[in-house]
């Protein structure tokens, strides 16, 4: 209409970022190591030893400081791998902090590899890690009667991703979809109860709340 006001064009509204590198990567470890410390072998509790440091982690990526959570993460991988406590079975096992036998470089048979196969070889086997924790957990989740109907076909979809095209982002997409929900059902681990302090023997209660007339 002649007059007017122009009005501004509409824009459509900006997309939400999506999860960053650092993000998905503490997903990947946290969620199964949730599933870890709810495996039987515990008997129910796991040590404070344990539960501490992954309460920490799911404190630290719950605010968004995914660098944090990262580093308590590490310091539960080397929890899990001390002596003290129950081994865990595979593929649980490869949650723990990695220590390689001492050995001369040239005994490593990707030693003479050029960095970008060595690189290669090294995300096929996370990416192989990941699918066998994910089936493992997804396992585990539906003999302790939680839902997982709907988590069948990711990890069928990503099974065939992984076989057809190596660690692609369909199959980083579906394995990031199962622990989302898996971390989502899967009940936070907790530890021992921590015993009460115990209370001042009746005698010195006594003494402190009538002292004697000097």
């Amino acid at each position: 209409m002649p007059g007017a006001p122009n009005s501004p064009p509409k824009t459509a509204a900006p997309a939400s970022p999506g999860p960053t590198d650092i993000e998905r990567k503490v997903l990947r470890r946290l969620a199964p190591s949730r599933v870890a410390l709810q495996l039987d072998l515990w008997k129910g509790a796991p040590a404070r030893d344990l539960v501490d440091p992954f309460a920490r982690a799911e404190s630290l990526y719950e605010t968004g400081d995914f660098r944090g959570s990262d580093s308590a993460l590490d310091q539960l991988s080397v929890r899990f791998a001390e002596p003290r406590w129950p081994t865990l079975p595979e593929p649980f096992r490869g949650l723990r902090v990695r220590i390689p036998a001492p050995m001369p470089p040239h005994y490593d048979p990707e030693f003479t590899l050029p960095p970008e196969e060595k690189e290669s070889r090294r995300q096929r086997r996370e990416a192989d890690l990941q699918l066998s924790l994910a089936r493992a957990s997804v396992d585990w989740a539906g003999s302790h009667q939680l839902v997982i109907s709907d988590l069948t076909e990711p990890l069928q979809r990503a099974e065939a991703a992984l076989l057809a095209s190596g660690p692609s982002p369909p199959f980083w997409t579906d394995v990031d979809l199962v622990w989302s929900t898996l971390r989502s059902r899967v009940p936070a681990p907790t530890g021992p109860v921590r015993a009460a302090p115990a209370a001042p023997p009746a005698s010195a209660a006594a003494a402190v709340a009538s002292p004697d007339e000097p």
